[in-house]
């Protein structure tokens, strides 16, 4: 079983019977969002020597948390089971500790943690709510984050409080995606030459070098292009490999990554460009445009006219701080640099310097 059913398990069948009696008609939702492999079904036997078994996380109003949560947990030390489904239910602490913090309530004995949606949102994506989420704010946040928040499963929810906050972290506002894409196809055009010009002065080593990273950036523009966040390294590829577009794009990219010389490698390349931006006009992603295969001015690298296609994308965008902005791109096309993705406050100052106001 995963570990996503085990938490459902858990909920239904420990925890809500135990929180009916001992805090009757508390108004909660219980969810496993965050972190780890089962939020999106990747866990496997490895996944199980770290912070993987029976969890649930309570939230509760602020108000609801200063009475209950640290009572709550403590008692549930006592009376939660050693074991559930043939799974222990102690902390397997490593990386993560239990919860612990003024919004926050857990204990190493048991999977059992209470939160706070306000506490979550501004320790996981430095928000203070999801109302009014600024155009500078959606670009600071990182998509590995933004799916620990959105994927996952929730067990119970009064009120839809936080099924609300959820739903307005789908997916990026339809500006911001149009930004989002036309700066993918900056990302590409700047290296897309040079694996035909590295390669033909015999740098094989660094023509495969670009090559490989030029497929994190189709797969990245598939993610786009199909409205799905995308996760960190670990998963990159097993969840690209679930896209609808995958099914187009994967034969390609394989192509890339295997060939044996960089007309090959150009040639493969320039051919999933091409099945994006087609992609991109059949489903009437931004202006109109006419995608075209050909060589980098006069010298023999197959590329595409991204210049054309991203100016194409971006004309639509009404928000006029968007509209303004040079093509540079959001947190996750700008770096992706561990301590400043998990540093969601410091990503959101990261990217206000970038390109906030002066």
């Amino acid at each position: 079983m995963q570990g996503i059913e085990l938490s459902r398990h858990f909920y239904v069948d420990v925890v809500c019977p135990w929180l009916d009696a001992a805090a009757p008609n508390l108004q909660h939702a219980a969810a496993l969002i965050g972190y780890g492999s089962e939020l999106l079904g990747f866990d496997d036997e490895m996944s199980q020597d770290h912070n993987w078994g029976a969890r649930v996380h309570l939230f509760l109003s602020q108000d609801d948390f200063d009475v209950h949560a640290h009572r709550l947990v403590d008692a549930f030390t006592t009376e939660a089971p050693r074991q559930f489904m043939g799974e222990p239910i102690q902390w397997r602490s490593r990386p993560h500790p239990a919860a612990s913090g003024r919004w926050a309530a857990g204990a190493v004995e048991h999977g059992l943690e209470i939160h706070t949606i306000e506490a979550r949102l501004a320790g996981g994506l430095a928000l203070e709510s999801v109302d009014s989420i600024t155009p500078l704010q959606w670009l600071g946040l990182s998509e590995q984050r933004l799916l620990g928040f959105t994927a996952g499963a929730v067990f119970h929810d009064d009120g839809d409080r936080l099924g609300k906050v959820r739903s307005a972290l789908s997916y990026f506002p339809r500006d911001i995606w149009l930004y989002k894409i036309a700066c993918q196809w900056r990302r590409i055009g700047e290296e897309q030459a040079f694996v035909g010009r590295t390669g033909m002065v015999g740098d094989e080593i660094g023509s495969r070098v670009i090559a490989a990273r030029l497929v994190r950036d189709v797969m990245r523009m598939g993610f786009l292009l199909d409205r799905r966040y995308a996760p960190y390294p670990k998963w990159f590829g097993s969840a690209f490999a679930r896209l609808p577009i995958a099914t187009t794009l994967s034969p390609l990219l394989e192509r890339v990554l295997v060939a044996p010389d960089w007309q090959e490698r150009g040639e493969a390349l320039a051919a999933a460009y091409l099945a994006l931006a087609n992609r991109q006009r059949a489903d009437g992603i931004g202006d109109v445009f006419e995608p075209v295969i050909g060589p980098y001015h006069e010298r023999p690298f197959a590329t595409i006219n991204v210049d054309e296609i991203g100016a194409a994308t971006a004309r639509p965008i009404e928000d006029p701080f968007l509209k303004a902005l040079p093509i540079v791109g959001s947190l996750d096309q700008v770096t992706d640099l561990t301590p400043v993705i998990e540093d969601p406050a410091g990503a959101q100052r990261m990217m206000h310097a970038l390109l906030g106001p002066s």
